[in-house]
């Protein structure tokens, strides 16, 4: 069971807003890290994903596992957020 989703983003992301949106329609909460906006988190995000591309979703488990997922990639996101 998912525990909590972090997105980090920016403003000029499309698949960031369609990563946001789908989310939000399946109603799963999350936090938004807007990289353009905290710039401090760019390195919390590159040392996660290993690259310097958004969106990067972090799904954290209730066992505190996570799956980072890389751009808009709904064979990986939708699974992951079920519940």
């Amino acid at each position: 069971m998912t525990k909590n989703v972090t997105i980090f983003t920016t403003n000029t992301c499309a698949y960031c807003q369609m990563v946001k949106k789908y989310l939000g329609a399946k109603g799963v909460g999350y936090e938004e890290v807007n990289l353009d906006e905290h710039p401090d988190r760019q390195a919390e995000a590159m040392r996660l994903s290993g690259t310097m591309t958004v969106p990067v979703t972090v799904v954290t488990k209730q066992d505190e596992t996570q799956e980072v997922i890389i751009g808009y990639n709904l064979a990986r996101l939708a699974p992951a957020v079920a519940a």
